[in-house]
């Protein structure tokens, strides 16, 4: 095992006296090419060109002296500590950090970050990426070959916002571009970048005591789940016959919306829905065909904050060029848009019926499609308490059908 393994992070600004005190005692420098060419390098010390950290840090366990990994920004931000000091790999790590890439780049812009999103982008976690960007209006996105701006564009098809894109930050090649995400596509960026994504609706009103959290505070807007039709700019029974305050509870605990979600709301109504699913932090997109409920949805959302991609069109055949779901709530189409749904294989899937024999039918073709479903009959009596008399009155069956085996 190597006897001290220090890691160094590297902004492009000069090695401080401790940076420079372990590189000077190390046997093995580990890094990327422009790392192991600093001055600072020992001549004699083994060098190794860090691509896999698991296998950087295999090298370092049994290397029988003092090793050194630099690399860049704050390696215990997004970074190589988090893998160097594995339980596998049986490393004590010592850190000398540097600003991060995110911090610089924000500098760079001269934007505040502590209500900022940060997410990783590579392959395997590009498609999230762009869910948290498309819900939320200040993101840094980490890039990596493969999962850059262009990529990110792309994959924000109808969705408006600003790419500052942050290339080589910390050297002689750094170079800062303002684009529109509509036009990343068009050109060749240089890695490594971070792009901050900016736009959207304007948030809420920010509360009194907001500012105290990193991120999207966890305490904007009401309380609660499912909201009463009120909150909604409507009276009692102007609400949808699938957007009753119960049912619109149970269907957000069967889907479970969460960040790096895409959420579709099919037949969106009055946006109650969908507004409550992008407040749970998930890309939303919502889908109508009439002109009225797309706007009144939209309204919602402004009302509340929140971020929707709004589609006017008849289901099935808008849902053909949408982006691939993760979570999909049907509020009106019946076993039509729910077999076309399921044929795209989201994790779970809700919808509603009014009849037994509906639900019956709706229920066949999400099991003949692989799902595992789940039915129950919601009935709710809503009292004036002014008198204990009744309101209002609703029965409808709650269908989830849930893909088995499907990673989160």
């Amino acid at each position: 095992m190597a006897d001290r393994v220090t890691v160094i992070g590297w902004d492009g600004s000069p090695l401080t006296a401790a940076a420079r005190s372990a590189l000077s005692a190390a046997t093995l420098v580990a890094g990327a090419a422009h790392h192991l060419a600093l001055p600072e390098v020992p001549p004699a010390a083994e060098r190794l060109r860090l691509g896999s950290v698991a296998l950087a840090a295999r090298r370092i366990a049994g290397h029988r002296g003092t090793a050194v990994v630099i690399a860049d920004g704050d390696p215990g931000f997004f970074g190589v500590v988090r893998t160097l000091r594995a339980p596998e790999f049986g490393l004590e790590v010592e850190v000398v950090p540097a600003v991060s890439s995110v911090a610089a780049a924000f500098a760079r812009a001269g934007m505040p970050w502590d209500d900022a999103q940060v997410v990783v982008a590579h392959r395997r976690t590009l498609r999230r990426a762009v869910n948290v960007c498309r819900a939320h209006t200040k993101v840094a996105v980490l890039t990596s070959p493969g999962a850059g701006p262009a990529e990110l564009g792309l994959l924000m098809e109808g969705v408006h916002r600003t790419f500052v894109v942050c290339e080589e930050l910390g050297t002689d090649r750094e170079h800062i571009s303002v684009v529109t995400s509509d036009k990343a596509a068009d050109h060749t960026w240089r890695d490594p970048n971070v792009v901050i994504v900016i736009g959207g609706t304007a948030a809420a009103a920010p509360q009194a005591d907001s500012g105290w959290i990193t991120g999207r505070a966890p305490d904007a807007g009401p309380r609660g789940w499912a909201l009463p039709a009120e909150a909604y700019g409507g009276e009692l029974g102007e609400l949808g016959e699938g957007e009753t305050e119960l049912l619109r509870t149970a269907q957000l605990s069967r889907l479970g919306p969460r960040v790096g979600d895409l959420v579709w709301d099919i037949g969106c109504g009055s946006g109650a829905f969908a507004t409550e699913a992008a407040r749970a932090g998930a890309a939303v997109i919502a889908v109508d065909r009439a002109l009225e409920a797309c706007a009144r949805t939209d309204a919602t959302a402004r009302r509340f904050g929140v971020q929707l991609q709004i589609v006017r069109g008849a289901a099935p055949h808008v849902l053909e060029n949408l982006p691939e779901p993760d979570v999909v709530r049907v509020g009106g189409g019946g076993a039509a848009v729910v077999s076309a749904v399921a044929d795209r294989r989201p994790q779970r899937i809700v919808t509603h019926a009014m009849t037994r024999d509906a639900a019956e039918l709706i229920g066949r073709d999400l099991t003949e499609h692989g799902y595992r479903v789940e039915c129950a009959l919601l009935q709710s009596l809503e009292l004036d308490t002014r008198a204990w008399t009744e309101r209002e009155r609703s029965v409808a069956f709650l269908l989830s059908g849930v893909w088995p085996e499907r990673p989160a």
